[in-house]
């Protein structure tokens, strides 16, 4: 009967990659998906069909004595999911406020004003520091957001331009996987107690820099970035308008969002109350700073946190919803025994991978490969529930290194990427032939690099 909710799932996940083909907004699939196997789950749990395991390893079971205990179970189990995955939702509004926030008042022009480079192969470099830095702190997806706006204003060839944002995309992976804000899996890994964010950024900035690194040198060769940048006369001398406050909005939200994993260590509270705690300094701020002179708040909402909220793509976390709330669900169902113990779905498809497949530098590079097929998030999410290494164990540093960075490979391998491919209109397979081979090379690199380090140096 275990496999009822099973194939929910994999029919759920198929509709959610399938998203492009069928026109279908992955949100959709990824709700009915969640609440239909915990419907099917809590029927069968009245039923007798299946037993449940909670956080701590009870199992649960409506035949067994004490019928009052028993559903008392399923309920905190539920509850215990849907906190988790609550703390994370709250978490990335907050973040998520913030930069629209920023953008609100064009803090990130700020930035475009800062680029003056011609050079073709100086300007490739600059947009991946900045985006390889930047996404570590505002998150992969917004970085690639910014810098493509920012490329939009200075190459206005769109031939030129696809590939600079394709290269974008690999440095913004690359920078999001070495921070605990940078990606939503790694967000995920450190709110759920896998990794701290000292203990990522030590192990993992240098096989990020390195994933980042070998696609640039590589396509600091290629005949696409020989030359000089040639501007239309009228945008020479142009100079985007900026407000009094987008330089000041700029360094109080990204030091407000870089506050939070500090906040965490000073406090040893959660994530997400940091985060909560950023958003009302910036939110506190945004209501006393002036955008322009003569500036009548009561008049203007387009400054507003109102207006940020506004911003905020709710579908986002609404499909973060779904597939955390599905992934718990096979978390929380028995589907067997591993030494006469029973488990979690996830945990026995756990130990049936680790005996097909004894080396788990293997499992965990496959697991970055195939993160460029479907979707990092439920990858993540089911490894958190497979696996029970302890907090900091190179595995899970090695996860979020590969499911973070392997997404690169393809264009719909990464929300970073499918954003570039819409704003940018990137085909599938141009992007296949011309930059997969770089990706491919600095992810494998950084993956080599992370392996001797945890072999060699830990």
């Amino acid at each position: 009967m275990e496999a009822i909710i099973i194939v929910i799932f994999i029919i759920g996940y198929l509709l959610i990659t399938l998203e492009h083909p069928l026109k279908l907004d992955k949100t959709v699939p990824a709700l009915l998906m969640a609440s239909i196997m915990w419907a099917v789950l809590s029927i069968g749990f009245h039923l007798g069909w299946f037993s449940i395991i909670d956080e701590k390893g009870v199992v649960f079971n409506i035949l067994n004595r004490n019928l009052e205990h028993q559903q008392e179970g399923f309920t905190s189990t539920l509850t215990h999911k849907f906190s988790a995955t609550a703390e994370i939702l709250i978490f990335l509004i907050g973040a998520m406020t913030i930069v629209e926030l920023i953008d609100l008042h064009k803090g990130f022009d700020v930035i475009k004003n800062s680029i003056r480079t011609k050079s073709k192969i100086k300007l490739l470099w600059i947009l991946g520091i900045i985006g390889f830095f930047l996404s570590a702190i505002i998150d992969n997806l917004t970085a690639t957001i910014v810098l493509i706006t920012v490329l939009r204003k200075l190459i206005h060839t769109r031939e030129d331009r696809i590939w600079y944002a394709s290269l974008i995309v690999i440095a913004t992976n690359a920078g999001g996987a070495w921070s605990p804000i940078g990606d939503v899996t790694t967000t995920m890994l450190w709110i759920g107690k896998k990794v701290t964010a000292i203990g990522l950024m030590e192990y993992m900035i240098v096989p990020s820099i390195i994933c980042f690194v070998i696609p640039f040198a590589i396509a600091s060769r290629l005949k696409a970035f020989k030359g000089k940048i040639e501007l239309p006369k009228a945008d020479l001398d142009s100079n985007p308008e900026i407000f009094l406050s987008s330089s000041k909005m700029l360094y109080v939200g990204l030091s407000a969002i870089v506050f939070v994993p500090i906040f965490k260590t000073i406090t040893h509270l959660p994530p997400y109350i940091g985060m909560v705690f950023s958003l009302g300094v910036v939110w506190l701020y945004s209501e006393y700073i002036h955008p322009e002179e003569n500036f009548d708040k009561a008049n203007d909402k387009r400054f507003s946190v109102n207006t940020a909220l506004s911003r905020i793509e709710i579908s986002s976390i609404l499909f973060f919803l779904g597939i955390l709330m599905a992934v718990g669900c096979l978390e929380s169902l028995v589907f067997g025994s591993i030494q006469n113990v029973q488990v979690g779905t996830l945990r026995y498809a756990a130990e049936s991978l680790s005996n097909a497949i004894p080396n788990m530098d293997v499992v965990i590079i496959l697991l970055g490969v195939l993160s460029a097929i479907i979707d990092n998030v439920p990858l993540v999410a089911a490894t958190m529930g497979m696996y029970t290494f302890e907090t900091d164990s190179p595995v899970w540093h090695f996860i979020a290194f590969c499911a973070g960075t392997g997404g690169s490979m393809l264009i719909i391998g990464s929300a970073a990427g499918v954003a570039a491919m819409g704003m940018e209109k990137i085909d599938f397979i141009w992007y296949l032939k011309k930059i997969t081979w770089l990706a491919f090379a600095g992810f494998m690199a950084g993956a080599l690099c992370f392996v001797a380090i945890e072999h060699f140096v830990r």
